[in-house]
């Protein structure tokens, strides 16, 4: 099975062990994920708050893609910042985002990652069509490496926000000669008006993405519970199994024959105590051989 953790690359040492090497960071990154007991996940390469782009040095470079190979099984994703917005008719924010989403798509060529995921954003008054199309328009501007892939996660749907509804996926996929994939979070899936509480619901919901958007697209799934009910558009993760997708739909999404091969990176909160690793074992305990 291939699931992870959203890991942090910050710090000059992830661990007090002697034995681990004292790596700065992306090189963080790959003992954090196998501390919490991953073997792919996803990262920020800098700020998700800021349009600095991420500084690699060849070494660290290096050395992340070494471990990554000696340690995972990946793949990795990289999120790209949270102030890309695709869909905007703004030209000063278009450019940003495009600059933005441009070192990302480098950053994932140099490192290796095949995946670099983003939001489609807002269409701010432009509406769903002008909005998708200023999204086509965008990824069109950019430059993306061979190995390298956009995804393009599915949404909350709260607001002028974009990707909350199958057709926006499939709008963005319809609109671009680039082969953009898709990215699914559950918890976004859920609160958008997907019910995936119990296996019946998850075929039913998977049977409908691949009528509207095409199974063939996806190829990565952010593994989160809901601390809100189907159709809310609140977006808050919960801890795997305790939300209102609960165990029984987190145990369908996880054995569903369309995705169980599919790697899964967790953004579920740390508490009560429990964090990455506690809902990372809780997976496998819902997986079946």
């Amino acid at each position: 099975m291939h699931v992870g953790a959203h890991v942090s690359i910050s710090g000059s040492r992830v661990s007090s062990d002697s034995e681990t090497p004292p790596y700065s960071d992306i090189r963080n990154a790959v003992p954090r994920q196998l501390a919490f007991g991953g073997n792919c996940g996803q990262i920020f390469t800098t700020s998700p708050q800021v349009w600095k782009p991420a500084e690699i040095s060849d070494e660290a470079a290096s050395g992340f893609r070494e471990l990554t190979d000696e340690s995972l099984a990946g793949p990795w994703v990289i999120h790209s910042a949270y102030l890309v917005n695709l869909c905007t008719p703004k030209d000063d924010l278009r450019r940003k985002s495009i600059e933005s989403m441009q070192a990302e798509l480098d950053a994932a060529a140099k490192l290796e990652i095949p995946y670099v995921n983003v939001h489609l954003g807002a269409h701010t008054g432009a509406g769903v069509e002008g909005g998708l199309d200023n999204a086509a328009e965008t990824i069109a501007e950019l430059d993306v490496p061979d190995g390298v892939q956009i995804l393009i996660e599915s949404d909350a749907g709260s607001g002028t926000k974009l990707g909350g509804e199958f057709d926006h996926l499939a709008g963005i996929i319809d609109r671009t000669d680039e082969e953009i994939g898709i990215c699914i979070d559950t918890a976004h899936t859920l609160v958008a008006g997907n019910d995936l509480t119990t296996a019946e619901a998850v075929d039913e919901t998977v049977e409908r993405f691949d009528d509207v958007v095409g199974l063939e697209h996806l190829k990565y799934i952010h593994l989160n519970d809901s601390k809100h009910d189907v159709g809310t558009h609140k977006d808050e993760h919960a801890l795997i199994g305790e939300g209102y997708i609960g165990e029984d739909g987190i145990a369908a999404i996880i054995n569903h024959p369309d995705l169980r091969d599919l790697p899964f990176a967790l953004e579920t909160p740390t508490e009560d105590g429990k964090g990455f690793a506690w809902n990372i074992e809780k997976v496998k305990e819902l997986r079946e051989n």
